[in-house]
């Protein structure tokens, strides 16, 4: 990837790393780039945010820099980052820009770029914008007087993506109780319509936004209130999305986390029995669980995998015709309704299977075992990231590790596209054994890269 990108846009703390002067260049730079072809004397762009008190800012940037080259701006304010996905192309925008930075802490920020087409921008494309950027590879033209873009203000936004979620349901959910963890983040602005509009009642958690409280202690990355909540209250589930609601993992009626790989195994096999499993494939990263590659074979569904990273599994659905993808982390793509993972609608495609199932989530979520897994994340330094893959020492502690293994479970050691980090998993049925390798793993990269 580049220097601005990362597997996800292009992210850091609002203000330092990302600031309004960069900002303001990836508008006019993602302007000259994606409207080349585009024959409109003022192409359309849209802009959507999440709930940090940094987009505001960051939004006002990206409008100068956009409208600056002659495109108009169309704000929908606060929406999930596939509400941005869906509308760009509902709208006939030629691009459409959602700033979040999903699932980290409220002091970071990001901006997603996507097509006109409602896809991410492939890795050219960001390099181009990046070239222009940073190498001034093109001279930005200037637009004056009437030229000049405007912004429109579009109040239909919001109820024009929850009528298409709730469009994507073929049951009513009447006689469900659900509570429903938004965060405190995008999911707060339209997640209980979705599902009350479909007949649930829902109880909600972490859905006052302030600026601040987005993902902290809450959400999809902190699940444990959900948990004890649905759990206590005697509720038939629960979901919990991300801070911009394209991630979502459940909890069963017992208060048992069902994460990303439990949601597609679920689903994979109602798409199955339904005769909609195109090309009875399933596709997930290579992070996934042993358990859901045993969940596959014991069903006779095909599994696809890929490197980590929603954008890599979109990527092999779209080469090879596949409908059902995503992470252990809960970013899960139902490529008939959706261009990217899409949180609410993943709930929504969750519930209606143990609706027609007439079973309880607990039920369902039995189809798959899971392994004991064991993540550590070790920081690193930028130049330690650079390093990784030639270090002799890594190799050899995660080759040891693996002999150790032998064969009855699995090493995982990556770094991370969004954070200074070192991913080190492993998995494995002795829960001791793979903490001790973990760990022993994860001090020599913290030794030899931090």
């Amino acid at each position: 990837m580049g220097r601005l990108f990362g597997t996800d846009g292009v992210r850091g703390i609002a203000n330092k790393d990302l600031t309004v002067e960069l900002a303001l260049k990836i508008g006019r730079a993602a302007a000259m780039v994606l409207i080349k072809e585009c024959h409109s004397a003022k192409p359309a762009v849209l802009i959507g945010k999440d709930t940090r008190a940094s987009g505001d800012m960051l939004e006002a940037a990206l409008t100068a820099g956009f409208t600056s080259v002659g495109c108009n701006v169309v704000s929908i304010g606060v929406v999930p980052t596939p509400a941005v996905a869906y509308l760009t192309v509902e709208y006939g925008c030629e691009a459409g820009v959602m700033i979040s930075a999903s699932h980290n802490p409220c002091e970071y920020n990001g901006i997603k770029i996507f097509q006109k087409n409602g896809y991410k921008l492939d890795d050219a494309i960001e390099e181009e914008i990046e070239n222009i950027i940073l190498n001034d590879s093109e001279e930005i033209p200037v637009k004056l007087g009437g030229e000049v873009g405007n912004r429109v203000y579009c109040k239909t936004a919001l109820s024009d993506y929850v009528s298409h979620v709730i469009s994507t349901a073929s049951v009513r959910f009447d006689g469900m109780t659900i509570a429903l963890d938004c965060a405190n983040g995008s999911a707060s602005v339209c997640a209980k319509d979705i599902f009350t509009g479909l007949g649930a009642k829902c109880i909600m958690l972490s859905d006052t936004p302030d600026g601040e409280n987005i993902n902290l202690q809450c959400g999809s990355t902190h699940p444990e209130e959900l948990m004890h909540f649905v759990k206590n209250a005697s509720l038939d589930l629960g979901l919990a999305f991300d801070g911009d609601a394209d991630r979502m993992l459940a909890v069963d009626e017992n208060g048992e986390l069902v994460d990303g790989d439990k949601v597609i195994a679920i689903c994979s096999k109602r798409l199955k029995n339904e005769g909609r499993l195109a090309k009875n494939t399933a596709v997930v990263t290579v992070m996934s669980n042993m358990g859901f590659f045993k969940f596959c074979k014991e069903n006779g569904i095909d599994c696809a995998k890929t490197a980590v990273g929603d954008r890599y599994v979109l990527e092999r659905m779209i080469k090879d015709g596949y409908n059902i993808g995503g992470e252990q982390s809960g970013h899960v793509i139902f490529l008939d309704y959706a261009t990217t993972g899409d949180g609410e609608l993943s709930g929504v495609q969750l519930v209606e299977t143990v609706v027609k199932s007439g079973k309880k989530l607990s039920e369902l979520a039995a189809v798959m075992r899971v392994y004991p897994q064991v993540l550590i994340n070790v920081e690193v330094t930028a130049e330690g990231k650079q390093k990784y893959n030639n270090d002799e020492y890594i190799i050899s502690a995660v080759q040891e590790a693996e002999m150790e293994l032998s064969g009855d479970g699995r090493v995982l050691v990556r770094v991370s596209g969004t954070e200074p980090l070192v991913r080190v998993m492993l998995e494995g049925a002795d829960i001791e054994q793979i903490t001790k390798l973990g760990n022993r793993i994860a001090d020599v990269v913290k030794e030899r890269l931090g």
